[in-house]
This record gives structure tokens, sequence and C-alpha cells, in this order.
């Protein structure tokens, strides 16, 4: 293969393949290697089964709250971070708009929670008087 370059046609040499570090095998590790391996394991296969078990409409809310914290986060810092902050809001607003109906008992509160948040923005966007050019968030989806 070449390449076009200013200076014209080009053939790069092969790159070395890159050198990566042996990966260990069983019988490299100790006995409470092996038993710490194995409880890790275990404890691995309990989450999943956990969650195997919950509605995904469940595991989904609670995802959705993540998002809710990581909004209000960036809004409350000493110094709110405004483009994070819409970002998460635009999260959760996908979700939660995407999703409607589908959401369980959860829909209200993250409806709710969406709200606060679109309010909690627009009233921090408004105390740094922030807004004008160059502030491409708009209105964190408001």
């Amino acid at each position: 293969m070449s390449l076009w370059t200013p200076g014209g046609e080009h053939t790069p040499s092969p790159s070395p393949e890159p050198q990566s570090a042996p990966t260990p095998s069983l019988e490299d590790l100790s006995p409470d290697e092996r038993r710490q391996l194995e409880a890790m394991q275990a404890e691995m296969a309990e989450v999943r089964a956990q969650l195997l078990a919950a509605p995904a409409s469940v595991v989904v809310a609670n995802h959705a709250m993540g998002i809710y914290e990581l909004a209000a986060i960036h809004l409350t810092a000493e110094r709110p971070t405004l483009a994070e902050a819409s970002l998460a809001i635009d999260a959760l607003a996908a979700l939660v708009d995407n999703l409607e109906g589908r959401l369980g008992e959860a829909e209200p509160t993250l409806r709710e929670a969406l709200a606060h948040l679109r309010a909690a923005y627009l009233e921090v966007r408004g105390r740094a008087g922030q807004g004008g050019p160059g502030d491409h968030e708009a209105d964190a989806g408001a």
C-alpha cells in the first residue's frame, strides 16, 4: 500500500508487531492467587445472576439516576461546568423520552428528576451570566 504525500508517493515500511506481556496461565498462579481468582469469578457470577433476575426497567432506571447524579454534581460544583451538565441532562432526557412507558414504577420519578435538572441548569446558567455568544449548550434540552 502506498500513500500520497505532498512530496510524492510514499510506501510505508511495515511496523513491527507490538510486544505484549505474556498472559499468565492458571499454572503460574499460587494456590492463594487461585483462590482469590475463583472467589472473584464466583462473585461476578452472583452479580450477573442478580442482574439477570432484575427487570431491565429497574436496572435502566438505576443507571438513569446515576446520570442524574452526574448532572447534579456538575451543576452544584464550586465552578459549575454547564457543558458537562448539559450532556448529562440530554442523556437523561434521551432515556426518559425515548423509553416512555417502559421504565416501570421509576418513570414518574425520572421525569420529575429531569424537570428539576432542567430548572436547576437554567438557574445556574442565569447566575453565571451565561447564555450569550459561544454558549453552545443552549437550554440543556429545556
